[in-house]
């Protein structure tokens, strides 16, 4: 069974004296789940939010959260994004002691569990992990800033884990352009910030990107008949 493609707007480029606004505008648009840009100023040259932000941020909505934790050791943090609200939970590769037990730990909280691989990252770091995880974050530009442009060379990574893994979420410069490449790569999250929240009504930028996604999928069925 395929799938379903789902659309992701990161939060990370919203505007926070706005919020419950423009978090009603994604959910109106039609989007399936909210996307958190957790930064610690240590694994990432930036600092954005912790848990009582998440907190926050659930009440604001019944969508499901999904925390990307681009943090040092999150096997020391993770639960208390769990406890915010967060659905999902991802954490890098890169940065994590163990990963096997920490994915299984945040699986036994009920949670989605995701292994994240930055551009540099070859998809081999992770193959052995493929078995245990809900989902694969690939990351398309280096993480630490929203508003980045979308570096084409990690869709080759997405394309060697499509049939592996049901759940490739991709992240990284997302745009009304390149969707597509991403998608026929077999990437079934799109996460977007700038696109969705720096470029009109978020309500009508999720719209479009949904009728971009609806007419690919049409196009792909009709190829197979």
């Amino acid at each position: 069974m395929k799938a379903m493609i789902k659309i992701a707007p990161s939060l990370l480029s919203a505007d926070f004296s706005r919020l419950a606004e423009q978090i009603r505008a994604v959910e109106e648009g039609g989007c399936n789940l909210l996307h958190l840009d957790v930064m610690d100023g240590n694994f990432v040259p930036n600092i954005t939010f912790g848990p009582i932000i998440v907190k926050a941020i659930d009440r604001l909505t019944q969508l499901p959260l999904d925390a990307h934790l681009m943090i040092a050791n999150p096997e020391r943090y993770w639960e208390r994004f769990r406890e915010a609200g967060a659905d999902w939970l991802s954490i890098h590769i890169e940065v994590t002691k163990n990963p096997y037990d920490t994915i299984e730990d945040i699986k036994k909280s009920g949670a989605k569990a995701g292994i994240a691989i930055n551009p540099k990252t070859p998809v081999q770091k992770i193959e052995q992990l493929l078995g245990i995880v809900d989902f694969v974050l690939v990351m398309t530009v280096e993480p630490g800033f929203g508003g980045q442009k979308f570096d084409p060379k990690p869709v080759e990574k997405i394309k060697l884990l499509k049939g592996k893994i049901n759940e490739i979420e991709v992240d990284g410069g997302i745009d009304d352009k390149n969707i597509i490449q991403v998608l026929s790569a077999g990437a079934t999250t799109i996460v977007s910030g700038s696109s969705i929240f720096g470029m009109g009504d978020p309500k009508e930028r999720i719209q479009k990107f949904c009728n971009i996604i609806d007419e690919w999928q049409r196009r792909q069925s009709g190829q197979k008949m």
